[in-house]
């Protein structure tokens, strides 16, 4: 918990990209030195030299970026998604724009998580390990997929009202989701790891909870309904959107294998 933390690699992206650079200040310490040769002995000649040689104002490594920003920006779009979510589902109008606003909303999330991807394997010293900033952004990304994939089931399926119990697991998840933004600005401050894993468990009582609601729903479908089709289509759509808080728990994990890591 509060030993020095092992030594990390840098990865082969990142090798390549000090390689890269490595190779070409030396080049240009080369191509310097051909221009200066048969000047040196003078005070201008020594004077360009230790300009040319100012390793003080060489940056071998890349800026490191702010993944913890990053973050942050794909939970709140998560947080968007749900709460359009909520929308559809306790005023279910306009169903196909509504949908298709969702899906805008998912294909956004999609754009902050190859943004994210593309800055990790530029960047040569990360915050946490590469490890798990790809699995937190991919784990938050698959939230918002899941959440779209249940709302096109219930265009393609011609669902004509939501069910109580739906709406039940579109409410955990919408807790679930606020307590994953409000963990991620901490996470900036991983020497005082109680207020996220404060969050982590609230997340994992919720999980607890859109299980039970999920289990009693699929119940009465096979206790109620008769036609078998109706209960394929509700059962498959209950089952996706209990997967998105599923999904949050583990973004929990995470954030708890984090805070182990660096607390």
């Amino acid at each position: 918990m509060g030993g020095i933390q092992p030594e990390r690699l840098p990865s082969r992206a990142g090798r390549s990209t000090f390689e890269k650079m490595y190779g070409e200040f030396s080049r240009h310490l080369s191509s310097r030195g051909k221009k200066l040769k048969g000047r040196v002995c003078g005070t201008s000649g020594r004077k360009e030299v230790k300009k040319v040689m100012d390793w003080s104002k060489l940056r071998l490594m890349p800026k490191t970026e702010d993944f913890f920003g990053m973050f942050e920006e794909s939970s709140r779009n998560v947080c968007k998604g749900v709460a359009q979510l909520k929308e559809l589902l306790h005023n279910y109008t306009n169903v196909e724009e509504k949908v298709k606003q969702i899906g805008d909303t998912e294909h956004y999330g999609d754009k902050l998580t190859h943004q994210t991807m593309k800055k990790l394997n530029k960047t040569f010293v990360t915050e946490l390990d590469r490890e798990d900033i790809h699995s937190l952004v991919s784990t938050l990304d698959d939230i918002l997929d899941l959440l779209d994939a249940t709302v096109r089931r219930m265009v393609l399926y011609k669902i004509d009202r939501p069910t109580e119990e739906l709406i039940k697991l579109a409410d955990i998840l919408d807790k679930a989701v606020d307590e994953i933004t409000k963990a991620m600005p901490l996470m900036r401050h991983l020497s005082k790891p109680e207020a996220i894993l404060k969050h982590c468990i609230e997340i994992n009582s919720l999980e607890n909870d859109g299980d039970t609601v999920q289990r009693a729903a699929v119940a009465k479908l096979f206790e109620d309904a008769k036609d078998p089709i109706y209960v394929i289509k509700w059962k498959e759509i209950y089952e996706t959107l209990e997967t998105a808080i599923d999904r949050c728990e583990d973004v929990a994990n995470i954030l708890e294998g984090i805070v182990l890591k660096y607390s």
